[in-house]
């Protein structure tokens, strides 16, 4: 049993005990979270897909921490024209664990 939850904007897999590495949430670590935004649902092989969302289906998440991503370097550069910039970024993230997955 899986479902498609979104998150901050964002879609994630959401199955049985999987790690969900998230936009960072206001939320601290051992807090329990509740996902009713659930876009699919796919239980013993039958799909149910929302219209946004399925009405009933829950995601049951526990927050295990978090933290800042790798370096991402954004490096702009046209040639002949003498324009270079260079900029860089740290995402901040929260990781999820998945504890249930309910239906409708």
């Amino acid at each position: 049993m899986y479902a498609l939850v979104e998150i901050a904007g964002k879609q994630y897999k959401a199955e049985e005990g999987a790690l969900l590495k998230v936009d960072k949430l206001n939320a601290n670590e051992g807090d329990t979270l509740k996902l009713d935004s659930v876009l699919l649902l796919n239980q013993k092989g039958s799909v149910a897909v929302g219209n946004p969302f399925i009405d009933g289906a829950v995601v049951t998440a526990t927050v295990e921490g978090g933290g800042r991503d790798d370096k991402i370097t954004v490096f702009k550069y046209k040639r002949r024209k003498r324009y270079k910039r260079k900029h860089g970024h740290r995402r901040h993230y929260s990781l999820l664990r998945v504890r249930d997955v309910k239906g409708a």
